[in-house]
């Protein structure tokens, strides 16, 4: 009767995260035991839950054929060719340069996956999904970049143990070179062209979601080739800007603002932000798709040197997808946490580890930002002391 009362008694002490973990455990063996799933799959209150798993399983594994379905839409500009309405699959197949049969496979995958619609008469017209692409080069450049992505993704295995080249490796050569500054014309090209290209997903929303009229200098790091600065000339005109990258971005830079406005209100400066030192004075920096390209000794670094070439109580935004984004976790932590461990560095944060890191590089107020759509940017506004 004593031993039974002290292990009862042991059990009283027992934490709410020790049940918690013997629960999970339990459920665990439980839903491993092919028996169990069966019983499940069968049982009339349990099955709706077990079909659901099962599908969600099946599209886990079937995902990479939905990519390619979907590229191959993109490049066969079928979302394009149905802007204006819908169309037979024998003139898309022409168009298509497609085989009848071909062409309707891929017409009705894409339907399948809510991309296009079935009409009358042997018709596809677009449904929402494909509705989105129609005219937007920025989410078509992203489509055709993946390639890169899954070549690296055909042996993750060898992607995780570091046995194999990279290609987003190569494509961003900036997160492996020991010379950043010495990267050339040639070298940069791919990615700049594509970062913007894929800016204007990212620069409205952060000019929707924060007043720029109250500024007088906007300091951009790691500018790129200058496609948010265009976009927020045209918001803001009275704002005057400074770009800031590597050299050979920075001639990029140079030649796209002087084709228009933005040209004589921005000071391009070409350097390396970890080597040399940032044009000073700004009294609001923006940091767009950058600190997530760089480990946390980075990050740290880089954030405390903006913030030493800011004017005092200016502002910061920091605009970057975040892994704690409500509804789109597997947009952090899978996509992102995969796609810049294969560029080869960097990761994905949340706005919890941001502000952490914005603490310790001594900003003050930071605060969350709503944006439309905070799959695409998350956005945080510090203060500099």
């Amino acid at each position: 009767m004593g031993a039974t009362h002290s292990w009862i008694e042991g059990l009283r002490h027992l934490s709410p995260a020790v049940w918690g973990n013997r629960w999970l455990a339990w459920r665990d063996r439980w839903l491993a035991d092919e028996r169990f799933r069966r019983w499940a799959a069968a049982f009339p209150l349990t099955r709706h839950v077990a079909r659901r798993r099962a599908a969600a399983l099946f599209d886990l594994a079937a995902g990479f054929v939905y990519s390619q379905v979907l590229l191959a839409c993109v490049e066969l500009q079928v979302f394009d060719r149905l802007a204006r309405g819908p169309l037979s699959l024998t003139e898309l197949a022409r168009r298509m340069d497609l085989e009848a049969p071909a062409a309707r496979r891929l017409l009705d995958a894409a339907t399948a996956l809510r991309l296009l619609e079935r009409r009358s008469a042997d018709q596809y017209g677009l449904a929402q999904l494909g509705a989105a692409l129609v005219d937007n080069p920025a989410l078509a450049a992203m489509v055709r970049h993946h390639r890169t992505l899954y070549a690296d993704l055909a042996d993750p295995v060898q992607l995780l143990r570091g046995t194999r080249a990279s290609m987003l490796g190569r494509l961003w050569p900036y997160a492996r070179s020991a010379d950043p500054a010495a990267l050339d014309a040639r070298q940069v090209a791919e990615y700049s062209a594509l970062m913007a290209a894929s800016q204007s997903l990212v620069a409205d929303e952060v000019l929707d979601a924060y007043d720029f009229s109250a500024h007088r200098l906007l300091l951009e790091v790691g500018g790129g080739e200058g496609a948010f600065i265009e976009r927020a000339a045209q918001r803001v005109p009275q704002l005057r800007f400074a770009l800031f990258d590597l050299p050979a971005v920075a001639e990029r830079a140079r030649t796209r603002l002087a084709r228009g406005p933005a040209g004589a209100r921005t000071d391009v400066v070409a350097g390396d932000f970890f080597v040399d030192p940032l044009p000073r004075g700004a009294d609001l920096a923006t940091l767009i798709r950058v600190v997530h390209d760089h480990d946390d000794h980075a990050a740290l670094a880089l954030l405390r040197k903006v913030r030493e070439a800011m004017a005092p109580g200016g502002a910061l935004l920091l605009a970057e997808p975040m892994s704690d984004t409500p509804g789109a976790r597997a947009m952090g932590d899978a996509y992102f946490g995969i796609y810049l461990f294969a560029m080869g560095q960097g990761r994905p944060r949340s706005r919890q580890e941001l502000a952490r890191l914005l603490h310790e590089a001594g900003y003050k107020a930071i605060r969350p930002l709503a944006t439309h759509l905070p799959l695409q940017v998350g956005l945080l506004c510090v203060r500099a002391p």
